[in-house]
Protein backbone atom coordinates (compact mmCIF):
# COMPACT_ATOMS: atom_id res chain seq x y z
CA UNK A 1 0.00 0.00 0.00
CA UNK A 2 1.01 3.56 -0.22
CA UNK A 3 0.14 6.45 1.78
CA UNK A 4 0.99 9.50 0.54
CA UNK A 5 1.59 11.71 4.14
CA UNK A 6 1.48 15.21 2.69
CA UNK A 7 -1.84 16.58 0.33
CA UNK A 8 -3.42 19.55 0.40
CA UNK A 9 -7.31 20.20 -0.13
CA UNK A 10 -8.76 20.34 -3.31
CA UNK A 11 -11.87 22.80 -2.39
CA UNK A 12 -14.27 24.40 -4.19
CA UNK A 13 -13.80 27.99 -5.29
CA UNK A 14 -16.74 28.82 -2.92
CA UNK A 15 -14.59 28.27 0.14
CA UNK A 16 -11.88 31.35 -1.52
CA UNK A 17 -15.00 33.66 -1.82
CA UNK A 18 -16.00 33.03 1.89
CA UNK A 19 -12.34 34.12 2.49
CA UNK A 20 -12.41 37.31 0.52
CA UNK A 21 -15.77 38.01 1.84
CA UNK A 22 -14.77 37.58 5.48
CA UNK A 23 -11.17 39.50 4.75
CA UNK A 24 -13.24 42.75 3.01
CA UNK A 25 -15.51 42.71 5.77
CA UNK A 26 -13.22 42.23 8.60
CA UNK A 27 -15.52 39.92 10.02
CA UNK A 28 -17.77 42.99 10.57
CA UNK A 29 -21.18 40.39 9.26
CA UNK A 30 -19.94 37.52 11.94
CA UNK A 31 -18.63 34.20 10.76
CA UNK A 32 -21.46 33.26 8.31
CA UNK A 33 -20.72 29.66 6.11
CA UNK A 34 -19.60 28.98 2.54
CA UNK A 35 -22.38 29.32 0.40
CA UNK A 36 -22.28 26.09 -1.49
CA UNK A 37 -23.72 22.52 -0.88
CA UNK A 38 -22.45 18.92 0.02
CA UNK A 39 -22.61 17.65 -3.61
CA UNK A 40 -19.93 20.38 -5.10
CA UNK A 41 -17.52 19.90 -2.23
CA UNK A 42 -17.24 16.45 -3.62
CA UNK A 43 -16.78 17.27 -7.10
CA UNK A 44 -14.24 19.42 -6.58
CA UNK A 45 -12.09 16.46 -5.11
CA UNK A 46 -12.77 14.32 -8.43
CA UNK A 47 -10.11 14.83 -10.29
CA UNK A 48 -7.75 14.90 -7.36
CA UNK A 49 -8.82 11.59 -6.64
CA UNK A 50 -8.66 10.42 -10.16
CA UNK A 51 -4.71 11.88 -10.32
CA UNK A 52 -3.93 9.63 -7.03
CA UNK A 53 -5.17 6.80 -9.02
CA UNK A 54 -2.96 7.17 -11.83
CA UNK A 55 -0.06 7.83 -9.50
CA UNK A 56 -0.67 4.07 -7.86
CA UNK A 57 -1.32 6.30 -4.71
CA UNK A 58 -3.96 4.35 -2.43
CA UNK A 59 -4.34 6.64 0.24
CA UNK A 60 -3.33 10.51 1.17
CA UNK A 61 -3.56 12.97 3.87
CA UNK A 62 -4.97 16.17 2.96
CA UNK A 63 -4.63 19.64 4.75
CA UNK A 64 -5.87 22.95 4.36
CA UNK A 65 -4.00 24.75 1.21
CA UNK A 66 -0.94 26.42 2.92
CA UNK A 67 -0.80 30.06 0.80
CA UNK A 68 -4.13 30.04 2.08
CA UNK A 69 -4.62 29.86 5.20
CA UNK A 70 -3.77 33.95 5.80
CA UNK A 71 -1.99 33.33 9.94
CA UNK A 72 -0.87 36.72 9.99
CA UNK A 73 -4.37 38.47 8.90
CA UNK A 74 -6.05 40.50 11.91
CA UNK A 75 -8.06 40.11 13.45
CA UNK A 76 -7.58 36.90 14.95
CA UNK A 77 -11.09 35.53 14.85
CA UNK A 78 -11.49 36.10 10.67
CA UNK A 79 -8.60 32.98 10.74
CA UNK A 80 -10.26 30.79 13.04
CA UNK A 81 -13.71 31.08 11.29
CA UNK A 82 -11.50 30.81 7.59
CA UNK A 83 -9.36 27.30 9.09
CA UNK A 84 -13.07 25.96 10.38
CA UNK A 85 -14.24 26.00 7.46
CA UNK A 86 -11.36 24.41 5.50
CA UNK A 87 -11.40 21.87 8.16
CA UNK A 88 -14.90 20.64 7.78
CA UNK A 89 -14.58 20.79 3.50
CA UNK A 90 -12.14 18.46 4.34
CA UNK A 91 -14.22 16.26 6.67
CA UNK A 92 -16.86 16.41 4.20
CA UNK A 93 -14.50 14.88 1.23
CA UNK A 94 -12.58 12.45 3.51
CA UNK A 95 -16.31 11.41 3.96
CA UNK A 96 -17.16 10.81 0.33
CA UNK A 97 -13.63 9.24 -0.04
CA UNK A 98 -13.17 7.13 2.97
CA UNK A 99 -10.79 4.90 1.48
CA UNK A 100 -8.74 7.55 -0.39
CA UNK A 101 -8.37 10.54 2.30
CA UNK A 102 -7.45 10.93 5.71
CA UNK A 103 -8.14 14.66 7.33
CA UNK A 104 -4.93 16.52 8.56
CA UNK A 105 -6.25 19.32 10.79
CA UNK A 106 -5.21 23.46 9.99
CA UNK A 107 -5.00 25.14 12.60
CA UNK A 108 -5.90 28.67 13.28
CA UNK A 109 -2.68 29.82 14.30
CA UNK A 110 -2.54 33.76 14.86
CA UNK A 111 1.11 35.77 14.78
CA UNK A 112 1.80 36.78 17.95
CA UNK A 113 -1.27 34.72 19.79
CA UNK A 114 -0.24 31.28 21.92
CA UNK A 115 -0.08 28.39 20.94
CA UNK A 116 -3.13 27.37 22.83
CA UNK A 117 -5.62 29.36 21.21
CA UNK A 118 -5.78 25.89 18.65
CA UNK A 119 -5.93 23.56 20.89
CA UNK A 120 -9.73 23.44 20.82
CA UNK A 121 -10.00 23.14 16.99
CA UNK A 122 -6.85 20.65 17.06
CA UNK A 123 -9.21 18.11 19.75
CA UNK A 124 -12.19 19.09 17.36
CA UNK A 125 -10.86 17.83 14.68
CA UNK A 126 -9.36 14.62 15.75
CA UNK A 127 -12.15 13.84 17.95
CA UNK A 128 -15.10 14.94 16.13
CA UNK A 129 -14.11 14.74 12.72
CA UNK A 130 -11.49 11.98 12.78
CA UNK A 131 -8.74 13.50 11.63
CA UNK A 132 -5.26 11.45 12.05
CA UNK A 133 -2.41 14.84 12.71
CA UNK A 134 -2.08 18.46 12.69
CA UNK A 135 -0.63 20.69 10.38
CA UNK A 136 1.81 23.39 11.90
CA UNK A 137 2.89 26.45 11.08
CA UNK A 138 6.56 27.31 12.68
CA UNK A 139 5.68 31.09 11.23
CA UNK A 140 2.41 32.05 11.83
CA UNK A 141 3.34 35.89 11.75
CA UNK A 142 4.30 34.90 7.84
CA UNK A 143 7.22 37.03 7.79
CA UNK A 144 7.57 39.32 10.59
CA UNK A 145 10.25 37.54 12.33
CA UNK A 146 8.58 38.04 15.43
CA UNK A 147 7.41 34.31 16.38
CA UNK A 148 9.31 31.88 18.78
CA UNK A 149 11.34 29.05 17.51
CA UNK A 150 9.69 25.28 17.85
CA UNK A 151 12.31 24.66 20.37
CA UNK A 152 11.05 27.40 22.55
CA UNK A 153 8.71 26.64 25.49
CA UNK A 154 6.00 28.76 23.27
CA UNK A 155 4.49 25.84 22.03
CA UNK A 156 4.21 23.59 24.65
CA UNK A 157 0.49 23.96 25.30
CA UNK A 158 0.21 22.48 21.57
CA UNK A 159 2.84 20.03 22.02
CA UNK A 160 1.07 18.92 25.45
CA UNK A 161 -2.28 18.35 22.92
CA UNK A 162 -0.61 17.03 20.38
CA UNK A 163 0.80 14.51 23.28
CA UNK A 164 -2.25 13.71 24.87
CA UNK A 165 -4.33 12.56 21.55
CA UNK A 166 -1.49 10.95 20.46
CA UNK A 167 -1.24 12.48 17.06
CA UNK A 168 1.88 14.00 15.08
CA UNK A 169 2.48 17.32 13.30
CA UNK A 170 3.47 18.37 9.63
CA UNK A 171 5.96 20.83 10.46
CA UNK A 172 4.47 23.60 7.02
CA UNK A 173 5.33 26.75 6.67
CA UNK A 174 2.07 29.06 4.85
CA UNK A 175 1.97 32.09 3.70
CA UNK A 176 4.88 35.20 3.93
CA UNK A 177 4.68 38.61 3.48
CA UNK A 178 8.56 39.20 3.62
CA UNK A 179 9.65 41.14 0.82
CA UNK A 180 13.39 39.55 1.04
CA UNK A 181 11.79 35.90 -0.37
CA UNK A 182 9.41 34.08 -2.07
CA UNK A 183 6.21 32.10 -0.60
CA UNK A 184 8.42 28.65 -1.83
CA UNK A 185 11.78 29.95 -0.30
CA UNK A 186 10.17 30.52 3.13
CA UNK A 187 9.25 27.36 3.63
CA UNK A 188 12.82 25.93 3.32
CA UNK A 189 13.75 28.87 5.76
CA UNK A 190 11.17 28.14 8.20
CA UNK A 191 11.54 24.44 7.78
CA UNK A 192 15.68 24.63 8.27
CA UNK A 193 15.01 27.02 11.29
CA UNK A 194 13.16 24.47 12.98
CA UNK A 195 15.20 21.90 12.60
CA UNK A 196 17.96 23.46 14.32
CA UNK A 197 15.98 25.03 16.96
CA UNK A 198 14.18 21.30 17.98
CA UNK A 199 17.10 19.66 18.13
CA UNK A 200 19.08 22.30 20.02
CA UNK A 201 16.08 22.06 22.36
CA UNK A 202 14.56 20.32 25.39
CA UNK A 203 11.30 19.60 23.45
CA UNK A 204 12.18 16.09 23.15
CA UNK A 205 13.11 15.49 26.92
CA UNK A 206 9.80 16.89 27.75
CA UNK A 207 7.64 15.49 25.17
CA UNK A 208 9.52 11.87 24.55
CA UNK A 209 6.63 10.55 22.19
CA UNK A 210 6.11 13.71 20.38
CA UNK A 211 6.12 13.29 16.77
CA UNK A 212 7.07 15.73 14.18
CA UNK A 213 7.87 15.42 10.45
CA UNK A 214 10.08 18.11 8.67
CA UNK A 215 8.10 19.15 5.19
CA UNK A 216 9.50 18.90 1.59
CA UNK A 217 13.34 16.90 2.95
CA UNK A 218 13.90 19.34 5.75
CA UNK A 219 14.64 22.44 4.17
CA UNK A 220 18.26 22.47 3.50
CA UNK A 221 19.57 20.84 6.96
CA UNK A 222 19.97 17.46 5.28
CA UNK A 223 22.18 18.87 2.65
CA UNK A 224 24.43 21.15 4.42
CA UNK A 225 24.79 18.48 7.21
CA UNK A 226 28.17 18.78 7.27
CA UNK A 227 28.62 22.71 8.98
CA UNK A 228 26.24 21.38 11.72
CA UNK A 229 28.50 18.09 12.56
CA UNK A 230 31.38 20.36 12.69
CA UNK A 231 29.75 22.74 14.95
CA UNK A 232 29.09 19.78 17.55
CA UNK A 233 32.61 18.18 17.49
CA UNK A 234 33.85 21.45 17.88
CA UNK A 235 31.63 21.80 21.10
CA UNK A 236 32.18 18.13 22.00
CA UNK A 237 28.39 17.39 21.96
CA UNK A 238 26.38 14.52 21.34
CA UNK A 239 26.54 13.66 17.13
CA UNK A 240 24.58 15.92 15.24
CA UNK A 241 22.81 13.04 13.38
CA UNK A 242 21.05 11.61 16.33
CA UNK A 243 19.12 14.66 17.19
CA UNK A 244 18.22 15.22 13.91
CA UNK A 245 17.18 11.79 13.96
CA UNK A 246 14.27 12.79 16.44
CA UNK A 247 12.14 13.94 13.59
CA UNK A 248 10.64 12.82 10.65
CA UNK A 249 11.10 13.39 7.06
CA UNK A 250 8.59 13.59 4.21
CA UNK A 251 9.64 12.88 0.40
CA UNK A 252 8.78 15.81 -1.04
CA UNK A 253 11.40 16.53 -3.32
CA UNK A 254 11.23 16.45 -6.95
CA UNK A 255 14.76 15.19 -8.29
CA UNK A 256 15.86 12.32 -7.39
CA UNK A 257 19.68 12.59 -6.43
CA UNK A 258 17.97 14.77 -3.74
CA UNK A 259 15.67 12.03 -2.61
CA UNK A 260 18.35 9.35 -2.52
CA UNK A 261 20.27 11.92 -0.44
CA UNK A 262 18.01 12.47 2.07
CA UNK A 263 17.51 8.85 2.83
CA UNK A 264 21.31 8.25 2.96
CA UNK A 265 21.72 11.16 5.69
CA UNK A 266 18.25 10.45 8.08
CA UNK A 267 17.51 6.80 6.44
CA UNK A 268 14.98 4.93 5.40
CA UNK A 269 13.05 4.73 9.08
CA UNK A 270 12.47 8.02 9.27
CA UNK A 271 11.10 8.60 5.41
CA UNK A 272 7.65 9.08 4.97
CA UNK A 273 5.93 8.97 1.21
CA UNK A 274 4.31 12.12 0.38
CA UNK A 275 4.33 14.04 -3.03
CA UNK A 276 2.00 16.99 -2.41
CA UNK A 277 0.46 16.50 -5.25
CA UNK A 278 -1.27 18.30 -6.80
CA UNK A 279 0.69 21.12 -5.89
CA UNK A 280 3.96 23.10 -6.93
CA UNK A 281 5.48 19.89 -8.22
CA UNK A 282 2.97 19.37 -10.96
CA UNK A 283 4.92 19.98 -13.69
CA UNK A 284 5.89 18.10 -16.40
CA UNK A 285 9.62 17.00 -16.21
CA UNK A 286 11.24 17.20 -19.79
CA UNK A 287 13.61 14.93 -19.26
CA UNK A 288 11.32 11.83 -18.00
CA UNK A 289 7.43 13.14 -19.41
CA UNK A 290 6.41 12.57 -16.27
CA UNK A 291 5.01 14.79 -13.56
CA UNK A 292 7.80 15.95 -11.52
CA UNK A 293 5.38 15.08 -8.11
CA UNK A 294 4.62 11.90 -9.10
CA UNK A 295 7.16 10.47 -6.82
CA UNK A 296 6.70 6.30 -6.69
CA UNK A 297 9.26 5.54 -9.73
CA UNK A 298 11.58 7.55 -7.91
CA UNK A 299 11.57 5.87 -4.49
CA UNK A 300 11.02 2.10 -6.53
CA UNK A 301 14.08 3.37 -8.63
CA UNK A 302 16.22 3.88 -5.76
CA UNK A 303 18.07 0.56 -6.18
CA UNK A 304 19.87 0.10 -2.81
CA UNK A 305 17.07 0.17 -0.89
CA UNK A 306 15.83 -2.87 0.09
CA UNK A 307 12.38 -4.32 -0.20
CA UNK A 308 11.32 -3.72 3.81
CA UNK A 309 12.63 -0.32 2.92
CA UNK A 310 10.53 0.78 0.37
CA UNK A 311 7.50 -0.69 2.02
CA UNK A 312 8.39 1.13 5.27
CA UNK A 313 8.86 4.25 3.23
CA UNK A 314 5.37 3.88 1.38
CA UNK A 315 3.38 2.75 4.42
CA UNK A 316 4.95 1.29 7.70
CA UNK A 317 6.72 4.53 8.57
CA UNK A 318 3.48 6.58 7.89
CA UNK A 319 1.40 4.18 10.29
CA UNK A 320 4.20 4.05 13.35
CA UNK A 321 3.87 8.15 13.35
CA UNK A 322 -0.04 8.25 12.43
CA UNK A 323 -1.44 5.36 14.37
CA UNK A 324 -4.76 6.97 13.83
CA UNK A 325 -4.89 5.92 9.94
CA UNK A 326 -7.45 3.54 8.89
CA UNK A 327 -6.30 -0.19 8.34
CA UNK A 328 -8.57 -0.58 5.46
CA UNK A 329 -6.78 -0.03 2.06
CA UNK A 330 -8.52 1.61 -1.23
CA UNK A 331 -10.92 -1.20 -2.81
CA UNK A 332 -9.00 -3.16 -5.78
CA UNK A 333 -5.66 -1.87 -4.95
CA UNK A 334 -2.94 -4.55 -3.64
CA UNK A 335 -1.16 -3.75 -0.69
Amino acid sequence: MVIDIHGHVSAPLELYAYQAQLIMSRGFHGKGRVQTDDEKIVAAAENHVALLGRMGIDRQLISPRPFAMMHSEKPEKLVHWFIEQANDIIAKQVAAYPDVFSGVAGLPQSGGVSPAAVTDELERCITELGFVGCVLNPDPGEGDGQAPPLGDEHWYPLYEKMVELDVPGLIHSAGCRSHRESYSNHFITEESIAILSLVESRVFEDFPSLRLIVSHGGGSIPYQIGRWRAQRIQRGARPFDEDLRRLWFDTVLYNPESLDFLLRIVGPDRCLFGTETPGIGSALDPDTGRYMDDLRPVVEGIEWLSDDERAAIFEGNARTVFPRLPVKQREGVAG
